[in-house]
């Protein structure tokens, strides 16, 4: 049975544990990246003609395996990487990692046992790259990216930069249109690439992949990059080693080197980036609309991008908001490239995004190939759509999915977006803060004086809810009556009725009604892809599938956001479904209590014999209350139970019967008796009543297993897209509509509290409660005054 992918990531975060102590993770990332490397171009290349990647003799991860629990594991390990780096020229690149280093790995019999355990774990069968998934869907994509991210999360602010986080990455690649690239003699280019995540996501894009260029000054990020690109299927990369404003490596005799698109997260604000040559005499030419400052490079990095871009390219950039609105050499630098029309968009990402910086970062969308014609610049203010992830922020799927529909189409949508044009920029001193053009905060609620002086709801906030009375047109008129002034009302209900007057409109029960509707028009749609789903299909792509269907069906309908349905599929994808999808489409439709939780197979096909067990156990719970209630009627100083207790304070059936056998004799004792009686009875009971429980459980267990075995096809369909997944989507979609009726219960009855007591009213209490404190007062013989 296929390994659960999630289980799959946690085994090789596991693997970090035996490296830790030693080293930090921007250190044992080189271990385990190593080995993954090994592994992977073992199980792929291993035996292959014309292999992209040669496996010499001697030189595999076999040959690791054959080490462990050998004294010399560490030292044969590093001949075994070396053979493997000399074969392919990548010494430098994959042998960046000494797996015989005693201050990292401990020395002796501690050194053989970590690194028998690491192979072990990479020996895992489920890590079989072997026959390597369907393109873009291969475990190794996926536990890489999952191994970066908490890498650089674990790394801390100095150690993350070598991470672009994925969801930022894919925001970038859909709104360069490289999805449009249908050559791959097309190019991309990244001059600082870390290890070169960007690149990937935004090449993943292309449906028929492109040529990847990739520059970084680091040389163990740029091993990692080199290691990256031949993990993903693109071993014919070029990743430069280099500073790219000093010594930038890909040119054209003093030229650079252009491409179709560019990305690019550089360092923030990097005060070093002069070093190595003098920007006033750049023989590139790249600083001719202004030098940016000595102490600040955000500038200089997206010079070099433009000058490294086609006439007909497109790109984005990662930079700090200070590029937007900073003056002198950086605003006249701004207005410049403002005026050349190079940047198509801006769009303002939520704070603590990235793994090297807290701070609020924007993409720079840029454009060469409509430069001539644009008319202004399109902003989104996206800093509100994010989840909380650990100590860092994350985009969800819904809010890179919403940037990207927005940014693509124009969409202009109060408080997130909006086209600037270049007059009101020019008129603003070209000043890009997002801010000045695109309000992103709530508006106020409004208090309204007379209310509180005189009663009723002001019709104002009535209409404010006019998005509700649009779909509920009747449900205004249930909750709310003219007041005796004009301009107010009043509510019609109590407000411990308002929630139940919504639910019960006629209005309201047809809404939800209609949601069922669509929510069954998608489940049809998507039924024949469900029940078809077949070994070696695509996880990812049947979800792009499901995914994209939803948002059609889910896109118009009133108080409903059909991102919020999208990211209620996303959330069930990423938790249970993919899991599901990866071990069907591995193993196939088999009955396994992975696939098929048992609640599933009881509530199918055994609800009588659940429904009895659950009548015993309400019985036993009557029983224990029962027998607490006369523990409780008779503990205490003068209690007969008191001193049946043992010392840990529990009252047992032996010691209850000793004291019947002392006292049933004696007439002195015979209410103290009727109670242990009673007392005994309950115990019995209870245990009689366990004693069924168990064997009721043991045989509807054994029921169970029986039924995973005989579940035919159609029926283990069934149970996995009906009662699993699609019960659970419509749960979620069911407290959407919850969440609508509360949202709007809650805002009618927090206005007709607000203005519920006028100030007549509180004048008239005060009055009521000065009166009775001046008679209590008199009363103590105290004058009030």
């Amino acid at each position: 049975m296929a390994v659960k992918k999630s289980e799959l990531y946690s085994s090789l975060w596991e693997s970090c544990d035996q490296l830790r102590g030693g080293m930090d993770a921007s250190q044992y990332k080189d271990y385990i990246l190593v080995l993954l490397f090994v592994k992977y171009v073992s199980d792929k290349y291993q035996n292959q003609p014309d292999a992209l990647i040669d496996v010499p003799e001697g030189g595999s991860f076999k040959d690791m395996v054959a080490l462990k629990g050998k004294k010399e594991i560490g030292d044969e390990m590093n001949k075994i990487i070396s053979r493997l780096a000399e074969a392919n020229d990548l010494k430098g690149v994959i042998d960046v990692a000494d797996f015989n280093d005693p201050d990292k790995l401990g020395s002796g019999k501690e050194m053989q046992d970590r690194l028998s355990n690491l192979v072990g774990i990479f020996e895992n069968p489920a890590l079989d790259f072997s026959k390597n998934r369907a393109e873009g869907d291969d475990l190794l994509g996926d536990a890489y990216e999952y191994l970066m991210r908490n890498f650089a999360t674990q790394s801390g602010k100095s150690k993350g930069q070598f991470y672009t986080p994925a969801e930022v990455s894919r925001v970038m690649a859909k709104v360069i249109g490289i999805g449009g690239a249908d050559r791959q003699d097309q190019t991309i280019y990244d001059p600082t690439c870390g290890s070169g995540s960007l690149l990937l996501k935004a090449a993943d894009e292309a449906p028929r992949g492109v040529t990847i260029y990739g520059q970084e000054k680091d040389n163990a990020t740029a091993a990692l990059a080199r290691m990256n690109m031949i993990l993903h299927d693109n071993p014919t990369a070029e990743i430069w080693r280099g500073n790219t404003l000093s010594s930038p490596g890909f040119v054209d005799g003093t030229r650079l080197k252009t491409f179709d698109f560019v990305v690019a997260n550089p360092p923030f604000s990097d005060k070093a980036w002069r070093t190595g040559f003098d920007p006033e005499h750049d023989e590139h030419d790249r600083f001719a609309d202004g030098i940016p400052p000595k102490k600040n490079g955000d500038y200089a990095y997206l010079m070099h991008l433009i000058r490294s871009m086609k006439s007909t390219a497109k790109g984005a950039i990662i930079m700090p908001h200070g590029v937007l609105f900073r003056g002198n050499s950086e605003g006249e630098i701004r207005k410049n490239l403002i005026r050349k029309g190079y940047i198509k968009g801006i769009i303002g990402l939520p704070p603590n995004l990235f793994y090297g910086t807290g701070i609020p970062a924007c993409i720079l969308v840029l454009d060469k190939e409509h430069a001539s014609s644009r008319k202004g610049i399109f902003f989104i203010d996206a800093s509100q759509g994010f989840m909380k992830d650990g100590p860092k922020n994350r985009l969800r799927h819904q809010d890179i999915l919403k940037i990207v529909d927005v940014f693509n189409a124009g969409l202009e949508l109060p408080r997130y977006s909006r086209f600037v044009p270049f007059s009101e920029i020019q008129k603003n001193d070209y000043n890009l803060n997002i801010p000045r053009y695109i309000d992103s905060s709530e508006p106020e609620d409004s208090q309204d004086i007379e209310a509180h002086l005189n009663g009723g709801i002001p019709n104002r906030d009535i209409d404010a809810m006019e998005s509700y009375w649009q779909v509920f047109s009747s449900l205004k008129d249930e909750l709310f009556t003219p007041n005796e002034r004009e301009n107010y009302s009043d509510l019609k209900v109590e407000t411990n009725q308002i929630r139940t007057v919504i639910r019960d409109n006629a209005e309201f029960i047809e809404f939800k009604n209609k949601v069922l509707e669509r929510f069954q028009s998608w489940v049809d749609r998507n039924m024949p892809i469900l029940v078809g789903i077949e070994v070696e299909d695509s996880p990812k792509s049947l979800i792009g599938m499901f995914s994209e269907s939803i948002l059609e069906v889910f896109g118009e309908i009133a108080l409903m956001d059909k991102y919020d349905i999208y990211q209620y599929l996303m959330d069930y994808w990423d938790t249970v479904m993919q899991d599901d999808v990866y071990m069907l489409v591995t193993d196939g439709w088999v009955a396994n209590n992975e696939l098929i939780p048992e609640a599933l197979l009881i509530e199918r096909y055994f609800m009588a014999e659940k429904t009895a067990i659950e009548a015993l156990e309400n019985e036993k719970e009557a029983q224990a209350a029962r027998k607490e209630e006369i523990e409780q009627e008779n503990s205490g100083e003068d209690g007969v139970l008191e001193d049946l207790r043992s010392d840990k304070g529990n009252i047992t059936k032996g010691s209850v019967l000793s004291r019947v056998k002392e006292i049933k004799e004696d007439p002195e004792f015979v209410d103290e008796l009727a109670i242990l009686i009673a007392y005994l009875e309950l115990i019995e009971q209870e245990s009689q009543t366990g004693k069924k429980i168990k064997s009721e459980l043991k045989n509807l267990n054994e029921q169970v297993a029986i039924e995973y075995s005989a579940l035919n096809s159609d029926e283990i369909k069934s149970l996995i897209i009906k009662d699993k997944w699609l019960g659970a989507l419509w749960e979620d979609i069911g407290g959407e509509i919850e969440k609508i009726s509360q949202t709007l219960s809650l805002r009618v009855k927090q206005l007709a509290e607000r203005y519920a007591a006028t100030l007549p009213d509180l004048e008239r209490k005060v009055n009521e409660f000065n009166v009775k404190v001046e008679a209590h007062l008199k009363k103590m013989g105290f004058e009030w005054k």
